[in-house]
């Protein structure tokens, strides 16, 4: 058992569980972020995406260990109820989602793309959610309302 400390949406934790323990069950199991999802544990379906210094990464076969002294941010970390994170809010407004349970990932994998990229065609959005399976068959809408939240928050950035 080792004693990591690592941010978790801006706050600052500390976890004792073995190094190796994967970064999805510590969120879930050790500090009730329950909002990143359990889907495949292979590392290939997207549901357990999280932001791991900015960078999408997949959190159910990371280590705890690889997250000693990073910043991690889950779908918690994005908006709330009450003052939802613009993509978030367009996905709502959209009716993006159907059954719900990649759209964390989904989220996460979006919010990195307009982290580093605010007017990404159509194309560029289909090639940075490629690692999310969407299994309701939702990924026009979705891909609409990443498009329609880069749009907004173009609009509502400072010139």
């Amino acid at each position: 058992m080792a004693s990591i400390s690592f941010t978790v949406n801006a706050r600052s934790v500390e976890v004792t569980a073995d190094g190796d323990t994967p970064l999805l069950d510590v969120l879930r199991n050790h500090l009730d972020l329950t909002g990143t999802r359990f889907g495949c544990g292979l590392e290939q379906c997207g549901s357990c995406m999280v932001l791991i210094d900015g960078t999408p990464e997949k959190s159910c076969g990371k280590a705890l260990s690889t997250v000693a002294g990073k910043s991690v941010t889950t779908i918690e970390g994005l908006g709330t109820p009450s003052d939802p994170h613009p993509l978030q809010q367009a996905f709502i407004e959209m009716q993006a989602g159907q059954c719900g349970y990649c759209l964390p990932g989904i989220l996460i994998s979006a919010k990195a793309l307009l982290d580093r990229n605010p007017q990404p065609t159509r194309p560029e959005i289909a090639a940075a959610l490629d690692d999310n399976i969407c299994r309701c068959g939702s990924h026009h809408r979705i891909l609409r309302a990443v498009a329609y939240a880069a749009a907004r928050m173009r609009e509502e950035a400072p010139p």
